[in-house]
């Protein structure tokens, strides 16, 4: 997408108006909203960096609101990720209110109405991308919505510099974008949110949460494992099976369920890929612990609505559709 300038030659009203177009265009549906600036002027460049629209915004103050007439004409499920380099933003969503400053970042879902309110002039990087891509447990990302994320906490100083990095060259990424850039930027963001889940519960909550939390990571790290299931799960945290079956529901979960999740997750992430193009469907679901051709396609397009052939032919940039 090329770079998009307020017009110079244009009055401030006029300019907000193709500002309002231009906010529009290039996101999810958003309604721009004015403030009394006597001068407005703005910027965005973006570019797509495989499923990743990565875009930089600098702009007079304004705000900016997804409503639920947006979700409803046009349902894209996308995570947004807003660094703020300059100035500050309100972020509001779920009832919750992210106060950002330059270094600090928020994420918020497309889902779901938020707003933004800029009340100075302000720079911001902005990652959007599909929900499937974020390794993170819904309970998780419920959790880390609209709240503020500083970027010298956790992981926050790895991040942070690759982050700015991105938006630093956001012009010269089309020469360099991948899928595979695309997907380590939004694993080193899952991996910064993971960390700040962990903390928040290794200060809040009790041992039954940690221990899932093992649990889970346990899973995690054996998808590709089609044998894996609750018996092997079970021993190896020394707990009974039944006890897991709870352990689990307690956060909402099956373990059928949630490795499936998991694993188609991992599919539609592959079949994405052109770098994976060369790979036989039936491999891709081989290897994230679907033997079956068969069980793999039906499963896919049960969670889908389309098959794996379909969603390679989708491209990256259909994933959030």
């Amino acid at each position: 997408m090329p770079s998009m300038t307020t017009p110079s030659h244009d009055t401030s009203a006029g300019r907000f108006e193709f500002w309002r177009e231009v906010v529009g265009q290039s996101f999810v549906p958003l309604e721009a909203l004015p403030r009394e600036v006597p001068d407005f002027r703005a910027s965005l460049h973006t570019t797509q960096l495989g499923a990743v629209q990565v875009s930089v915004v600098a702009a007079d103050p304004h705000g900016v609101a997804h409503t639920r007439r947006h979700i409803a004409s046009d349902p894209a499920d996308f995570v947004k990720v807003s660094l703020q380099l300059a100035g500050q933003c309100m972020l509001t969503q779920a009832d919750r209110q992210a106060l950002l400053k330059p270094g600090e970042l928020a994420i918020y879902d497309t889902r779901h109405p938020y707003t933004l309110d800029f009340d100075q002039r302000y720079r911001t990087l902005v990652l959007m991308f599909p929900r499937v891509m974020l390794r993170l447990p819904e309970r998780d990302l419920t959790r880390v919505i609209a709240t503020t994320v500083s970027c010298s906490d956790g992981l926050g100083p790895v991040v942070h510099p690759f982050l700015r990095g991105l938006a630093g060259h956001v012009r010269q990424l089309d020469a360099l974008g991948t899928q595979r850039l695309a997907d380590s930027t939004v694993d080193l963001v899952g991996a910064m949110l993971s960390d700040r889940c962990a903390v928040h519960v290794t200060q809040q909550d009790d041992g039954r949460e940690l221990l899932a939390r093992r649990i889970l990571t346990y899973m995690e790290q054996r998808l590709s494992d089609p044998g894996l299931g609750p018996d092997r799960i079970a021993a190896a945290h020394h707990i009974s099976r039944r006890f897991l079956y709870k352990l689990l529901a307690e956060r909402g979960y099956t373990v059928s369920g949630w490795l499936r999740e998991r694993r188609l997750a991992e599919c539609l992430r592959d079949l994405a890929d052109p770098g994976l193009a060369h790979m036989p469907v039936a491999t891709v679901g081989s290897r994230w612990g679907f033997p079956d051709p068969a069980h793999f396609s039906h499963a896919f397009r049960s969670a889908y609505g389309m098959s794996p052939s379909e969603a390679r032919g989708a491209g990256p940039t259909g994933l959030g559709a």
